[in-house]
């Protein structure tokens, strides 16, 4: 096939940035009277801002509205992008070249805020932006990315997702798109979740080359 636009992650996939997120939750829970539990930060990855806050709230028992949660937590991340956005390396480069020959789309988890910040942070210009907050359902579900394939004025199934996470590669899926998997070491993705990707990437700086191939 030859895609008709490419569809970024952005947590894990452009930033290092699954280990902060979970540092600074971390740090809210335990601040504010709640208690981590086994399997939380697996379960976060992909949600929604309102869905992780009342996760930390309902399920972690911080003593915070959810609303509260997640400022407390999307302003230190903020504070972070603006001293020094964890970019992972060649990640910049990659978009850029993906971009002159595609359009292009980030299609996140992260709040709106942190998306910008990433793309202040970098100079990247992409055709769209969609953060779960913003559509019904975080990842696994496909909403973010039907959208931003919508925003960009194409069919997902003609679009190629780049993911890292169970959930994220199962939201990609579950839309229809072609599916590049960049594992993240730090969490590596289910079994189950690789096995409905096209191909596994070592890192973000191969997949030129491997668009290259599908075209």
């Amino acid at each position: 096939m030859q895609p008709a636009a490419v569809l970024f992650d952005l947590d894990g996939v452009l930033v290092d940035s699954e280990q902060l997120w979970d540092r600074i939750r971390r740090e809210v829970v335990a601040a504010h009277g709640g208690r981590w539990a086994d399997g939380a930060t697996e379960a976060m990855q992909g949600m929604s801002t309102p869905e992780w806050a009342r996760y930390l709230v309902e399920d972690l028992g911080a003593r915070l509205t959810a609303d509260d949660a997640a400022e407390k937590v999307i302003a230190e991340m903020a504070r972070v992008y603006a001293d020094d956005a964890p970019v992972l390396p060649g990640a910049t480069d990659t978009v850029r070249r993906v971009a002159e020959r595609f359009p292009i789309a980030i299609a996140s988890s992260a709040p709106p805020r942190i998306i910008q910040a990433f793309l202040d942070s970098t100079g990247v210009s992409v055709g769209a932006t969609v953060s779960s907050e913003q559509v019904g359902a975080g990842k696994p579900a496909p909403d973010v990315y039907l959208e931003a394939a919508r925003m960009l004025g194409v069919a997902a199934t003609d679009c190629v997702a780049v993911e890292d996470s169970s959930n994220g590669l199962r939201a990609a899926i579950a839309a229809g798109t072609t599916v590049l998997a960049v594992p993240n070491p730090h969490f590596p993705p289910a079994a189950d979740a690789l096995a409905g990707t096209h191909r596994v990437l070592g890192d973000i700086t191969e997949l030129p080359a491997a668009l290259d191939e599908l075209g």
